[in-house]
């Protein structure tokens, strides 16, 4: 099955457990993978936004990409996050993610010293394809990289070879249907932002790359074989309420306070700069976890 064929689903941007000395939690991400994998999760992502990437050490990014793809054994397409602020660095964790066995990368623009004009993202989408040893996503997070990829930028650049589809989590459904319609049919479009999955789905998205498809895995599963259904509906609408009760606390902290809660993950410690969930957002968040279960 073609690699576009099988990220055409529900991929989990894979939170990194801690324990609470904040050091990899190696065996409550194996546990963590496996829960995944047994309620119908259809790939996962390694060292995205959710996975806390940007407090990771090289080595522990490598780590935890190791982990990830031992414990799917080729069961599921594992995307490695590359995001990085130059080329050459990019290319290396590229590099590094096609040595450990990773079937895609995911690559942002530049988050420090953003493109001064568009075509400035063009230019460097286009240096990481041409030298890529995998097939790539473009993710566009502005709240995170100070910036939009601007959808000419994703048109000029959905014809390389090694592109291959954008993960959109701009919460913007207007930019993700403007994409959709400047790029070719077989380019996959990801949607990123969680309460607009349904939506998306039913105008045609090819799947979703979703934070709460840690915690509620099987609910996700389920929304995208019933999206167009009033089953779908339902689903929605009620990760739609988890997804503004999480919204306030960042959906790292807020993912890992709904492991902890089902039991997935002894802790929920995060790194600084984030913070744990207070007492009141862990109320309202096991409330929409709840909410979802009850469904």
């Amino acid at each position: 099955m073609a690699l576009t064929q099988e990220l055409a689903g529900i991929t989990c941007p894979v939170v990194t457990p801690f324990d609470e000395a904040e050091q990899i939690d190696e065996d409550a991400l194996r546990t963590l993978v496996n829960s995944l994998q047994s309620a119908g999760i259809d790939a996962v992502f390694p060292n995205g936004t959710t996975g806390e990437f940007a407090s990771l050490s090289p080595d522990e990014r490598r780590r935890v990409l190791e982990i990830v793809v031992d414990q799917v054994d080729g069961e599921l397409p594992v995307v490695a996050g590359a995001g990085a602020t130059s080329v050459p660095e990019t290319l290396e964790y590229i590099d590094e993610a096609a040595e450990i066995g990773a079937d895609a990368a995911v690559i942002v623009p530049p988050y420090f010293h953003t493109a001064n004009s568009p075509a400035g993202n063009e230019r460097y989408f286009e240096a990481i394809a041409d030298e890529s040893a995998l097939p790539l996503l473009l993710y566009n997070i502005p709240a995170c990289t100070g910036q939009e990829i601007a959808i000419d930028t994703v048109s000029a650049v959905a014809d390389h070879e090694n592109i291959i589809g954008l993960k959109d989590s701009s919460g913007d459904l207007e930019y993700f249907l403007g994409a959709m319609g400047a790029t070719p049919g077989e380019f996959l479009h990801l949607q990123g932002y969680d309460s607009l999955l349904v939506p998306a789905l039913r105008m045609g998205a090819d799947g979703g790359v979703n934070a709460l498809s840690n915690a509620v895995p099987g609910a996700f599963a389920e929304l995208f074989d019933t999206a167009e259904t009033d089953r779908g509906a339902t689903l929605q609408a009620a990760i739609a309420d988890l997804f503004e009760g999480c919204g306030a606390y960042g959906f790292a902290p807020a993912s890992k306070a709904a492991l902890e809660y089902r039991g997935v993950i002894p802790t929920d410690t995060v790194r600084p700069p984030l913070m744990t969930v207070p007492d009141e957002g862990r109320e309202t968040i096991q409330a929409g976890v709840d909410g979802v279960l009850e469904q």
